[in-house]
């Protein structure tokens, strides 16, 4: 099946000694700890620093992840091949696996340089698809991932070296087949979930780091029906490929997690007109372990001893005509026993 427009097999999956593959993905990598940046500045809650710091992390956690999730659910093309494994440029990473240890190292990171582990997520939720938007391009150049064939306008061309096994007949696909661009289609779908992120933030403001799981959600939801095109081997639940199921406990979890937290957290927690400053947008707080709340605790604590030393005259004027509660309280005490004794003599008189 050819079609009479279509998207050309890239020409070259190499830009000088640069695999596009892996280009690509650190391309998608600098856009989004950019974006992190940003958005911890608007917030006060870090700075560009920071977020270097923690992408750079939660890049390394997240492609070890993703790698250690592709091996393991195609063992059957490094079983006999383990030197394959960290052959990352040939194309290969589960994005589930990353998301699993790639969120939880970026908000450790983030803990640990003073921010909040719900305002780090709700800062890096629109972050990570616009990293997936553009290293989903990879793709195309490494002409994997291709979905079903396919006659539209936008269908893609694949190198008959680069075709696959019809799943449905075990046939080698003819040469000159056309398929769905699934890479695009992915890739689209992560473009926008980043853009409707970052409104959904700005309009209404959850909390809690609900974001995140919305992001989960979202990019459950698309990875679904674009999983349901493809054509790579991939072994099948039920009717369903492997990735299909574990993009459905995403959504699932993914919304029932996000309600839970805008439930804890209240509508507005990262309102900045209500919510109190959790880090010196110098960055200060990060570097010394003291939060702004602490700081501010001290300071007003300095303010009041240095009041009081100025003052002195002021503070024995106060002193003296205070109250002296415990000689009040010894003197009740005292009338309440010679009350008690006039009593006990009165009955024995009687």
């Amino acid at each position: 099946m050819g079609a009479l427009a279509a998207i050309p097999a890239p020409p070259f999956d190499q830009l000088g000694p640069l695999n596009l593959y892996g280009l690509l993905i650190a391309l998608g990598v600098i856009a989004a700890i950019w974006l992190l940046g940003r958005r911890f500045e608007e917030r006060g809650a870090g700075t560009s620093d920071d977020a270097s710091s923690i992408g750079v992390g939660a890049v390394i956690g997240g492609i070890i992840g993703a790698r250690l999730y592709h091996v393991a659910t195609d063992w059957d093309r490094f079983s006999d091949d383990l030197g394959a494994i960290p052959r990352l440029w040939e194309g290969g990473l589960g994005i589930p696996g990353g998301l699993l240890v790639g969120i939880p190292t970026g908000l450790y990171l983030a803990r640990r340089r003073g921010i909040s582990a719900a305002m780090a997520a709700t800062c890096a939720a629109p972050t990570i698809p616009l990293a997936q938007a553009i290293g989903r391009w990879g793709n195309y150049f490494n002409q994997e991932l291709y979905g079903r064939p396919t006659d539209l306008p936008w269908a893609l061309e694949v190198d008959p070296e680069h075709l696959v096994a019809d799943p449905d007949t075990g046939v080698l696909f003819e040469a000159g087949t056309t398929f769905h661009p699934t890479f695009l289609y992915e890739s689209l779908w992560n473009l926008a979930l980043c853009g409707a992120l970052i409104v959904f933030d700005k309009r209404f403001k959850p909390g809690g780091g609900s974001l995140m799981a919305i992001y989960v959600a979202g990019y459950g939801l698309g990875r679904f029906w674009v999983e349901g095109l493809r054509v790579d081997p991939a072994d099948t639940v039920a009717g369903l490929r492997w990735n299909q199921w574990v993009a459905v406990a995403a959504v699932v979890g993914g919304s029932m997690l996000a309600v839970a937290l805008a439930k804890r957290s209240g509508p507005d927690a990262w309102d900045p007109e209500t919510m109190p400053v959790t880090v010196l947008a110098s960055g200060e707080a990060a570097e010394t372990g003291t939060s702004a709340t602490d700081r501010d605790d001290a300071s007003g604590t300095g303010a009041a001893s240095g009041s009081a030393d100025e003052h002195p005259s002021d503070d024995a004027a106060g002193a003296a005509d205070a109250p002296d509660d415990t000689s009040a309280d010894s003197l009740v005490a005292a009338d309440a026993e010679t009350s008690v004794d006039d009593d006990r003599g009165a009955d024995e008189r009687a």
